[in-house]
């Protein structure tokens, strides 16, 4: 498709040779399906065009994972099948509170930029970490069975930020608290079409795995659990894409 060869290309472009390597940060980014029509929408914002990091592009609530990911208490947890696949190639030592971590950033994000509560009534007596504070103010945990690992790509070298982003999907229908919150990266939030979608200025790698999203919603396997995971990187100069299985 398309979209594929203009990702290869931009995977495969030569970097300056003087550019510092930079390792990728651990990041996570949540699609919301809305399937209550007749169309499956997704919730999309602008990024600000003073930015440094793509300015001006449509892209889902995202962004990098915080250390107290790791350590927010949860009112669910991920499904055994998504931590096995969130722990394949996983960069360091793999392990369940690393994987808990990419989706519970992800929520936490979707939380900071567009005000959407995922979770469920918690009683939390303890004090939850910064980042987390506002969330368990309204009285929720996050709540992380829901979620679904559908995608992963990892910022070529050479580029002036990297980042191993963490696809996931999640139904509008986990939403159960909206707030007039948004940390103001994104604007401009609102539900559009698979089709509207892709006719807005959307960052290539956002533009391919809108393609996965599309196929795993036709054939059924994201609400099976059984979607192989495509993982999109850079290795000795050329473009790999692979498919991660439970």
């Amino acid at each position: 498709m398309p979209e594929m060869d203009a990702l290869k290309e931009e995977f495969t472009e030569k970097r300056n040779p003087g550019s510092k390597l930079l390792r990728p940060k651990d990041a996570a980014t949540l699609v919301i399906v809305d399937r209550t029509g007749n169309e499956p929408k997704v919730l999309l914002g602008k990024r600000r065009d003073d930015l440094a990091f793509m300015a001006g592009k449509y892209v889902f609530p995202g962004g990098r994972v915080d250390r107290t990911d790791k350590t927010v208490a949860t009112a669910s947890d991920l499904r055994p099948s998504e931590i096995a696949k969130l722990k394949v190639a996983m960069r360091g030592l793999p392990s369940a509170v690393r994987a808990r971590s990419l989706a519970a950033a992800a929520i936490r994000e979707a939380y900071e930029e567009a005000g959407l509560i995922i979770g469920a009534r918690s009683t939390h007596a303890k004090t939850p970490p910064e980042g987390w504070k506002a969330f368990f103010a309204a009285g929720y945990a996050p709540a992380l069975s829901g979620i679904t690992f559908f995608a992963r790509a990892v910022t070529p070298p050479g580029r002036p930020r990297r980042f191993d982003t963490r696809f996931f999907c999640i139904d509008s229908s986990a939403i159960v608290e909206r707030q007039a919150i948004n940390d103001g990266e994104l604007s401009g939030l609102e539900w559009v079409t698979l089709e509207g979608a892709r006719a807005l200025d959307l960052p290539r790698i956002t533009r391919v795995v809108l393609e996965d999203l599309s196929e795993q919603l036709d054939n059924g396997s994201l609400d099976h659990g059984t979607n192989p995971v495509p993982y999109y990187y850079h290795r000795n100069g050329a473009f790999k894409r692979d498919l991660i299985t439970a």
